[in-house]
């Protein structure tokens, strides 16, 4: 049933009406696929006869072959956007989702790195070498800036303005991102001392590995990992984790967070606000006499 044209257009709305980032788009769309295959063991021969029962039976299999509640909601909640999307372009006249409520498994709470421990990640690069310099700049632009990986490692040199300490993050729907000095400083030192010395002729790609090309996802893991100490793993989504908590606990508000995530609903955002809420509660019942 599916067809490379409908999936292409279904990428254009998550994109432009949803303002989904890469990693969500990919997610969405192979959600879909599975879905198709599951109908092509029905008697269903268009999206157009699917129906509310139908749906209700696939959140039955789904619950029933292994799948986690956090995939199994994941997946109702991809066919409501798709069919939302098949009703609003026409394609359909009656959305079989729009009865159909999802259960929202309990998240965790996010893992928020402290100062110190941030500070301890950021002198781990060694500059004595091109490798040092690169991985310093990386890991201070990801935690200067909160972006996701898939927005680091997709960075071009045209994308870094210095002289306004601003990056411009293209993902979907493009924003602005102030970085702070010691940032700035780490990726002009990795331009002048590093780049030059890694970078392929005609690469535009501003961090590169080892052969000159883009650094890939996961180059970028790979780099976080060699440079945490044993115990528990540090990942680049804590480092986005942390960016978030210590701006809302220096008194940033949610909607300028918001716009610096490129989160499109703000519950999103509000997350957290809430882990830095709790975490502060902690902290009183450890450490006040008389809690």
């Amino acid at each position: 049933m599916l067809d490379s044209k409908l999936i292409n257009s279904y990428k254009s709305y998550l994109t432009k009406n949803r303002n989904a980032s890469d990693n969500t788009v990919s997610a969405y769309v192979r959600d879909i696929k599975k879905f198709d295959i599951y109908l092509n063991t029905t008697d269903k021969q268009s999206f157009s006869e699917v129906t509310e029962t139908d749906i209700r039976f696939y959140a039955f299999f789904l619950a029933n072959s292994g799948s986690s509640p956090a995939t199994a909601s994941r997946s109702i909640a991809s066919l409501k956007t798709f069919f939302c999307y098949m009703k609003d372009s026409g394609k359909i006249t009656l959305n079989p989702t729009e009865n159909i409520s999802t259960i929202t498994p309990p998240k965790k709470a996010p893992r928020i790195l402290s100062g110190a421990e941030i500070v301890n990640l950021l002198e781990q690069p060694t500059l004595t070498g091109p490798k040092g310099y690169r991985d310093k700049a990386m890991l201070e632009t990801m935690y200067a800036t909160g972006i996701r990986v898939s927005e680091l490692i997709s960075l071009d040199i045209s994308d870094i303005n210095l002289e306004t300490g601003l990056i411009t993050c293209r993902n979907g729907k493009n924003r602005i991102i102030p970085i702070h000095e010691s940032a700035s400083r780490a990726i002009k030192n990795y331009l002048n001392l590093s780049r030059p010395l890694l970078a392929l002729s005609d690469e535009n790609a501003l961090f590169v590995n080892r052969k000159g090309s883009r650094m890939t996802r996961q180059g970028f893991w790979k780099l976080v990992k060699s440079y945490t100490e044993s115990g528990e793993d540090i990942t680049p989504q804590m480092l986005r984790n942390s960016f978030a908590a210590h701006l809302i606990e220096n008194g940033a508000d949610l909607r300028s967070l918001q716009e610096m995530l490129g989160h499109a609903d703000i519950s999103s955002t509000q997350v957290y606000a809430k882990a830095v809420k709790n975490q502060l509660k902690d902290v009183y019942q450890k450490a006040h006499p008389r809690a």
